[in-house]
């Protein structure tokens, strides 16, 4: 059922890199337990959550150095807490769904979509159409190493512990992917292109999902398949860690500081791509092991 999708789940040790364990998701559990009783709801978090890395551009942009590098990083940080505040409110609260995981990722974009516009405007002056050339490469990396990332953390979590995701909203013909009106239709084609982007770098994966359905029902073999998935592929969770948006931040901050954000653009492009070349070619390996083993 696609009420399942939304079941709320706690977050797994091995899928925290030291900044959530430690910081970020330590205040977002704060934030969602002051709000969960007032009524605000996780979709209004996840806005608030644009707003402040809109804010944080805007700091980059318009203050001068350091002040507005050092404020842009800190309200970054900010957003990186409120991007996981949403989450915790929509599990205390019983409303995680389908609908409000695209909301959170269409915030989510929206907020690197304006801070991405805003730093290339910054380079513009120096740099003419080459800074808008740099921008677009390093947007569409930027794409393919957060789907990628969060597209096998997901998958591990469904494989692994049995949590589901997007992918089962979609096989259960949820109503946000019934294109019935002009909201749901572009909603629902970039929520397709998104799980088609996932699966053209994963390939394996989908004969795994496959693996899992078949198991649907058999509770020993399920145990097996979960402890199997446990013990091979939570190594390959590292690569996951280093192209997500924590140490993103950080490059970006470190880039500020240095007086360009073109330093931030050249590591996307040639240092995380070559991170996600050898965690592609890394998961699909593992996940092959798997399919043969339990296949």
């Amino acid at each position: 059922m696609v009420a399942n999708v939304a079941t709320p789940v706690a977050r797994r040790r091995e899928l925290e890199d030291p900044l959530n364990r430690y910081l970020y998701h330590r205040l977002s559990k704060h934030i969602a337990r002051a709000l969960a009783p007032t009524g605000v709801s996780p979709n209004a978090v996840s806005v608030s959550g644009m707003l402040v890395g809109w804010a944080a551009a805007w700091s980059y942009a318009s203050l001068d150095w350091p002040t507005g590098a050092l404020l842009g990083f800190a309200l970054l940080m900010m957003w990186h807490v409120l991007d996981g505040a949403d989450g915790d409110l929509a599990r205390l609260t019983g409303k995680a769904s389908p609908a409000g995981e695209l909301v959170d990722g269409a915030c989510d974009y929206s907020a690197q979509v304006m801070l991405y516009l805003v730093l290339t405007s910054m380079l513009d002056d120096s740099m003419g159409w080459w800074a808008w050339a740099f921008a677009i490469v390093a947007g569409a990396s930027h794409v393919a190493q957060t789907n990628h990332a969060e597209t096998q953390r997901r998958s591990y979590q469904w494989w692994g512990y049995g949590v589901p995701w997007l992918k089962h909203a979609e096989a259960a013909d949820d109503a946000i992917f019934r294109e019935q009106n002009w909201f749901r239709s572009p909603v629902a084609w970039l929520a397709r292109g998104y799980l088609k982007l996932a699966e053209w770098m994963a390939p394996w994966a989908g004969r795994l999902d496959a693996i899992v359905a078949a198991a649907a029902g058999d509770a020993s073999k399920t145990a097996r398949i979960r402890r199997m998935v446990r013990a091979t592929a939570r190594s390959s969770l590292v690569y996951g860690k280093a192209l997500g948006p924590n140490y993103r931040t950080i490059m970006l901050g470190a880039s500020m500081l240095a007086g360009s954000p073109l330093w931030y653009y050249l590591g996307q492009i040639l240092l995380l791509n070559a991170i996600l070349v050898v965690s592609v070619r890394h998961h699909n390996a593992v996940q092959r092991r798997l399919v043969e083993r339990l296949g």
